[in-house]
């Protein structure tokens, strides 16, 4: 069984329609990645997974017992508060050290425990709000623009982190994303959406799709050739990018 299935999922609010119709089932181990310009449903269709929002019609079917993690596009801390890492893990529900360790170390975040949380980089930050997300042992890890706010390396390093954590945990991931460049190299699967899924499939597909270059135009394929380029470690040519500096991945 899939762990989440959206069948014909239609939601309005406010007299108006934000997404129709839509399809879409997400299976164990797969990274699927929801991109769509600004208004297209995408946070609708979110909440619509987690239970947030009801649906007009259709239906959004989850696996019994689905356990998910949850990482927030961004999260305030009153930075006068102190509060270390290791304390913030443990709220609202306390976490033992070991478990608390144990998801550090999974989100690349395992020597932060002990610094406070108004210290952290927006790179250490979103890996800490990875690691509470690992901290339930999910079966579907989601991902709302997660790496908003972090420079192009660091989205990449933040991607590549959760790569290595589909891998080492074995969850699937569903991640929704404006940004193209790094995403789609990323996926398994891309789903454009435009209050209904335009098209879908293999990143390479879907970036070659009318639908989706009508949306987005052509600019994506030099940045996903860049992406698995840095990706795979190759150093041989040249990416006339400027200079990254994986130091700002942190």
């Amino acid at each position: 069984m899939s762990l989440i299935s959206l069948e014909h999922l239609t939601v309005a609010y406010g007299g108006k329609t934000v997404l129709s119709d839509v399809n879409l089932a997400i299976e164990s181990g797969e990274i699927v990645t929801v991109v769509g310009p600004n208004g297209s449903g995408k946070s609708t269709l979110l909440r619509s997974v987690i239970g947030a929002l009801k649906p007009s019609r259709g239906a959004v079917k989850r696996a019994p017992g689905l356990r998910v993690g949850y990482v927030p596009q961004k999260l305030h801390i009153d930075p006068t508060l102190p509060l270390t890492v290791r304390r913030f893990l443990s709220l609202p529900a306390r976490v033992s050290d070991a478990r608390a360790s144990e998801a550090l170390e999974q989100a690349g975040a395992g020597d932060l425990a002990a610094r406070q949380m108004s210290a952290l980089s927006g790179g250490q930050f979103q890996r800490v709000l990875l690691a509470r997300a690992l901290l339930t042992d999910p079966q579907l890890l989601i991902l709302d623009e997660a790496t908003q706010g972090l420079d192009q390396p660091g989205s990449a390093a933040f991607y590549q982190r959760i790569e290595k954590v589909r891998q080492e945990v074995g969850c699937a991931v569903l991640m929704v994303s404006h940004e193209l460049h790094v995403v789609m190299a990323a996926s398994d699967r891309v789903v454009c959406l435009n209050g209904h899924v335009c098209c879908e499939g293999a990143p390479e597909h879907v970036a070659s799709a009318p639908e989706y270059r009508a949306l987005f135009g052509t600019g994506t394929q030099g940045a996903l050739a860049l992406y698995r380029h840095e990706h795979n470690h190759s150093h041989d040519q040249d990416c006339n990018h400027g200079h990254h500096h994986h130091e700002a991945a942190e």
